[in-house]
């Protein structure tokens, strides 16, 4: 068994365990399986809303909502740090923007949103481009701003054009905390989009939790929110494995 299926199977070993927990005290009638379903019996009903594609549907929706705003967000976010690190009047512009507008909860500003972009995908995506947009700045710019300043002096002592340093140096040396940030980012845009789902939608994973509290489904309520884990767990795995492939001198 090679070393990267080794971590793998382990990656798994902490979830499986907590679900293994999970039935046994359920099974041991410890907690009350009409309001704490068991795993077996949301495993259960996650099958049948397979069979029916409510969950697909939902599901799609919401990894629609998210892999569009953390893209929209992520990018101009990642681009604006490494500016901030090269240029000095870069940051001056932006110092002020961010700290004002990073510590408003993004969710507090989704009725904002409803009325510019009304009831559809366009509210819900902005949010998630507020809410990677500055988290994704701060860290790059932190990342670039902490390599080592022999690197900047020997490329400029070469006569390295700015270009050549921010693709070379700036763009490179901020890579890990890059990564490192946008495994946050995903998480906050799962948080902030589900949240946003509860109120101002009829589709999507959110809208499921919410509908079934409301309805005292408990075992579909249950199916959202483990749908969400997994879904956040896949979108994670995928990231790291890109991280692998772009910076394999810090991963391996």
């Amino acid at each position: 068994m090679s070393p990267k299926t080794q971590e793998r199977l382990l990656y798994l070993i902490s979830p499986i365990g907590l679900i293994a927990l999970w039935q046994l005290l359920l099974m041991a009638g410890i907690g009350d399986r009409r309001f704490i379903p068991a795993p077996s019996d949301i495993g259960w009903r996650y099958w049948e809303m397979l069979r029916s594609g409510e969950l697909e549907t939902n599901a799609a929706v919401t990894l629609w909502r998210v892999f569009a705003g953390f893209v929209i967000g992520s990018v101009p976010g990642i681009a604006v740090g490494l500016l901030m690190a090269m240029f000095r009047p870069v940051r001056i512009f932006f110092d002020p923007l961010i700290a004002t507008l990073f510590p408003i909860p993004k969710i507090a500003l989704m009725p904002l949103l409803l009325l510019a972009f009304g009831f559809g995908d366009a509210s819900k995506i902005a949010l998630v481009v507020i809410a990677v947009f500055f988290p994704v700045v701060v860290n790059t710019y932190v990342g670039a701003a902490n390599i080592d300043r022999i690197y900047w002096d020997v490329a400029k002592n070469y006569g390295a054009s700015q270009s050549v340093i921010f693709r070379r140096i700036v763009f490179f040396g901020a890579l890990p905390m890059i990564f490192a940030e946008l495994r946050i980012a995903l998480a906050v845009s799962f948080i902030v989009l589900v949240a946003a789902e509860f109120v101002a939608t009829k589709t999507g994973i959110g809208y499921l939790i919410w509908n079934s509290w409301e309805l005292l489904q408990v075992d579909v309520m249950f199916v959202g929110i483990v749908t969400v884990g997994v879904l956040g767990l896949v979108a994670t795995v995928i990231l790291q494995e890109i991280e692998r492939k772009v910076i394999p001198w810090k991963t391996e």
